[in-house]
C-alpha cells in the first residue's frame, strides 16, 4: 500500500520536471538540451538551445564582456541560423538542425499535460474510503498515466535521437574538428528522472488497483 500512497507525488515530481524541460530555453535560459560553445580569437560564446528555440550567451573576453546575449523567439520548430553562427563565430552549420526535426519536441509539452492529469486524478487515491472508493482513481490513475508514461518515453528517446542527430551534423559540417563544443543539455535528464517516476507511479496505481480490491474481498468475507 506504500507504493500506492507514493504514486501522487511520484507523478507531482514528473510533472514538475517535464513542465520545467517544456519552459526550457528561450524561456529559462539555464534549462535547456544541448549547448554549443567556441572559443575563438581569445573570445568565449555559446548558445543554449530548448524545446522552443535558443538563447546566445554574452560574448566574453580577457577584459570583459564584450557583447550582450540575446535569445530567439518561443515557437515550434527552429533551425540553427546564421545568427547563431555570428554568435558561435563558425560558419557551415546553418542547415544542421531543421524546422520539422525541432517540432517534435512539441512531446514535451504534451507529456506534461498528461502528467497533470494523472496527477489530479491520483489525489483521490489517497482518501482511502470503507468501501474501497479508491480503487477506481487508482485505475483511472493507472490509464491516464500509462499514456502519461508512453509519452514521456517517447518525448525522452526523440530528445536523446534529435540532439544526437544535430551532434553529428554539426561534426561532419565542420570537419570533424573540435571548433565547437557541444554539451548534452539537463533537460535530457530530467526528461529521463520524469520517465522513471512515471512508471514507478503506474506500479503504485497498480498497488492500489489490486490493494484496495483484496481489502474489500477481505471486508466482505469477514461479514459473511
Amino acid at each position: 500500500m506504500f507504493l500506492a500512497t507514493l504514486a501522487p507525488f511520484l507523478l507531482f515530481a514528473a510533472f514538475v520536471l517535464l513542465l520545467l524541460v517544456s519552459l526550457s530555453a528561450p524561456i529559462i535560459d539555464s534549462i535547456y538540451l544541448f549547448r554549443l560553445s567556441a572559443t575563438t580569437a581569445g573570445a568565449q560564446s555559446n548558445v543554449n538551445f530548448g524545446v522552443w528555440g535558443y538563447c546566445a550567451g554574452a560574448v566574453k573576453t580577457a577584459l570583459g564582456i564584450l557583447s550582450d546575449g540575446s535569445c530567439s523567439k518561443a515557437r515550434l520548430g527552429y533551425r540553427i541560423d546564421s545568427i547563431v553562427a555570428r554568435a558561435l563565430g563558425v560558419s557551415g552549420i546553418t542547415d544542421s538542425i531543421s524546422r520539422a526535426l525541432t517540432a517534435i519536441f512539441i512531446l514535451n509539452p504534451i507529456a506534461a499535460g498528461l502528467t497533470f492529469l494523472a496527477f489530479l486524478i491520483s489525489l483521490f487515491m489517497l482518501r482511502k474510503g470503507a468501501n474501497g472508493t479508491a480503487r477506481l482513481p487508482s485505475f483511472l490513475t493507472f490509464g491516464l498515466g500509462t499514456l502519461a508514461a508512453l509519452a514521456t518515453t517517447a518525448a525522452f528517446i526523440a530528445n536523446l535521437v534529435i540532439v544526437s542527430i544535430v551532434r553529428k551534423r554539426i561534426r561532419d559540417d565542420l570537419g570533424g574538428g573540435d571548433v565547437l563544443d557541444f554539451t548534452w543539455g539537463n533537460a535530457i535528464w530530467m526528461t529521463l528522472g520524469a520517465m522513471v517516476a512515471l512508471w514507478l507511479a503506474l506500479v503504485g496505481a497498480l498497488c492500489g488497483i489490486c490493494g484496495f480490491g483484496a481489502h474489500r474481498r477481505k471486508r466482505n468475507t469477514a461479514t459473511y
